[in-house]
């Protein structure tokens, strides 16, 4: 599979598949593809796995597209403008992302549904208490809200991100949420109560616009009747 990334704010991925070649998508984001590519809608194995998708915000179902008879073509747009992130998934590196992150991958990659470790984290991170797993081997795409920035944690070493904005870790990395300390600062620092804490080793991707703030903007100049 050969790709290419073009379209930003607005990106799509455009995919050149061999004959026989297969890619997955859970969420209708196919926008065109060539006349040989044959969708298939599968549960993506158990009833359990497809479930556990529905639950981390996805479809129970996915939708598997190959190319028949010849090589051919197929391209997966964003739902949000951002940026479209490729991550090559490993058996050795398995990362979970945000829910409604994943866009497609190919076949190889099975998703499924990742709990925190710590109820605290899942209560009030800012993504719920349950994420998408992304494990096996192949390549993945995933939604970024605005722009996607990434940092490296040494073992132990932690970052501090607002609710939201955090949108792609590897598995081997820790979430748990701090209290914003002191009153004022709850009351009038805009910034809310919680505070997601990520602890290395691993790699974090952040996103700059989470869709949630942009909603809130959006409602915030919007006139009340």
């Amino acid at each position: 599979m050969r790709y290419n990334i073009t379209g930003e704010p607005m990106p799509v991925v455009i995919c050149d598949v061999e004959s026989g070649e297969s890619m997955i998508t859970e969420k209708g984001s196919m926008v065109w593809m060539s006349p040989n590519m044959e969708m298939q809608t599968s549960a993506g194995g158990s009833i359990g796995k497809a479930f556990g998708r529905m639950f981390s915000g996805e479809s129970m179902f996915q939708n598997i597209y190959t190319a028949r008879g010849g090589a051919g073509m197929i391209a997966f747009a964003s739902s949000f403008p951002g940026s479209i992130r490729v991550v090559d998934i490993t058996p050795d590196r398995p990362v979970v992302v945000q829910k409604s992150g994943f866009l497609a991958s190919e076949t190889g990659v099975e998703l499924s549904v990742f709990f925190q470790k710590k109820a605290a984290a899942g209560f009030f991170g800012g993504e719920g208490f349950i994420l998408q797993k992304l494990s096996g081997h192949g390549t993945a795409f995933l939604e970024i809200d605005g722009s996607a920035v990434e940092y490296d944690l040494q073992p132990g070493q932690q970052i501090v991100v607002d609710t939201g904005n955090l949108a792609m870790l590897d598995a081997t990395c820790t979430v748990d949420v701090q209290t914003v300390k002191g009153v004022k600062n709850v009351l009038f620092g805009g910034e809310g109560l919680f505070n997601t804490v990520v602890t290395g080793p691993g790699r974090v991707v952040l996103q700059t616009m989470p869709i949630s703030n942009f909603a809130g903007a959006i409602a915030a100049i919007i006139p009340s009747k």
